[in-house]
């Protein structure tokens, strides 16, 4: 998270809850997203929007909006399950995340033909299983490791376009009291974790999706040994285990830590200064074969219409049209970042290299409880040594996470 974060977020909370209560004519909207606390600039843009609806519609919003970590996630999906959901909600998509939510919210083609004239865009990259698409994409996402070049020059070390670089880099800077990785195992260990599956995996083993213990590829439990060599090489800030994710990002912002595998989300916190110091490379291979250009990406978040919201007569006309004001193609450009721009007019997006391969990742692929143990429990243990990388695979796999 940005540095400048609290100021910010004072403001997004401001606008987002310093509300004027509803009169008894006045429609309220129940609405929720990860907009408000994972990136500062969205959260602010987004609330304005919600604003603006306000005003223009004469109603009232309740937005609930916070960062996307599995905290955020587990809340989003319990509100579900107990029946409290909103009536907006952005969230994740096509992933074992959204599975429990399909027959809770509205298919795009199914509000479309109740409203012909909104042409809400349907996207193939977000069709679920069931062959419908339920969410209205905002904004493609990658993530590789973000390089401070002016730390690399400075001391003279290789960015980490292979192995024995990243290596070489890890050793240099921790030699030289400068954090190699900005790293919370605490709040977001899924980047080192998807990071080391990247690093030993082909592309086809990334993707696998293995239905036993049996058929976990090699490759995954050398990914999980990685993890403990990196930690064992000082690649990790001290403490890790117990450092939330604002502390570890703040590292990478004040140039106390010289790289960070994170997203797009992350990059668009850049200033201009700071882009311009900043490289995002794709993960290399352990193995010292020829690199992969592989990034984390794609497409994995919407906005949805609940059925709450569309079986309420009072409510379903204005619902729909917060979602088609919030996915209109300016708005959509507004809260992906397009217009957010470092140096140069360079973007977030510029960042990465041209000739690269995009893999979804694996936790989204996995059911909440399997993707809880393996990144909350396992991974942080792994890094300390007290939990072997079959251990880890063994106890993930036991809770069927593909299936």
């Amino acid at each position: 998270m940005n540095i400048r974060r609290p100021a910010a977020l004072a403001a997004v909370f401001l606008l987002l809850f310093s509300r004027v209560p509803a009169r008894a004519d006045q429609v309220t909207l129940y609405t929720a997203s990860s907009f408000a606390s994972e990136e500062e600039d969205i959260g602010v843009i987004y609330a304005g929007l919600l604003e603006t609806f306000e005003r223009e519609h004469d109603c009232v919003i309740a937005d609930s909006s916070s960062a996307s970590n599995e905290t955020w996630k587990k809340n989003i999906l319990n509100e579900f399950a107990a029946g409290s959901e909103p009536d907006i909600l952005f969230f994740f998509a096509n992933s074992a995340d959204s599975a429990p939510l399909l027959p809770r919210v509205v298919p795009i083609e199914e509000i479309n033909r109740n409203y012909p004239g909104l042409n809400l865009p349907v996207s193939d990259a977000l069709r679920e299983p069931d062959g419908r698409v339920y969410a209205i994409p905002i904004r493609p996402f990658w993530e590789g490791i973000l390089c401070n070049t002016e730390l690399f020059d400075l001391y003279d070390l290789p960015l980490p376009d292979t192995w024995d670089h990243l290596m070489e880099a890890v050793a240099g800077f921790r030699a030289r009291g400068v954090t190699p990785f900005a790293v919370s195992m605490m709040d977001s260990p899924h980047y080192i974790a998807e990071m080391a599956i990247l690093a030993c995996a082909t592309p086809e083993e990334q993707q696998a999706r293995p239905a036993s213990y049996e058929e976990v590829p090699e490759s995954w439990f050398r990914a999980m040994a990685l993890i403990r060599e990196l930690a064992e090489a000082g690649a990790f800030p001290d403490h890790a285990a117990f450092m939330d994710e604002w502390t570890a990002n703040s590292l990478f912002h004040s140039g106390k830590a010289a790289m960070q595998v994170d997203g797009v989300w992350f990059a668009k916190q850049l200033s201009g200064e700071e882009m311009a110091r900043t490289a995002v490379l794709p993960v290399p291979r352990a193995d010292g074969g020829e690199p992969s250009g592989a990034y984390i990406g794609g497409v994995s978040m919407g906005f949805y219409l609940t059925r709450r919201a569309w079986d309420q007569p009072s409510v379903r006309d204005l619902a729909v049209r917060l979602l088609a004001f919030l996915t209109g193609e300016e708005n959509r450009d507004l809260l992906s970042g397009n217009t957010l721009s470092g140096l140069a007019g360079e973007t977030a997006a510029d960042l990465i290299r041209e000739d690269h391969v995009m893999l979804s990742p694996v936790q989204d692929a996995m059911n909440a409880a399997a993707r809880e143990v393996w990144l909350m429990e396992c991974v942080p243990a792994v890094a300390e040594g007290s939990m072997t990388p079959e251990e880890c695979w063994r106890k993930v796999m036991s809770l069927s996470p593909f299936q």
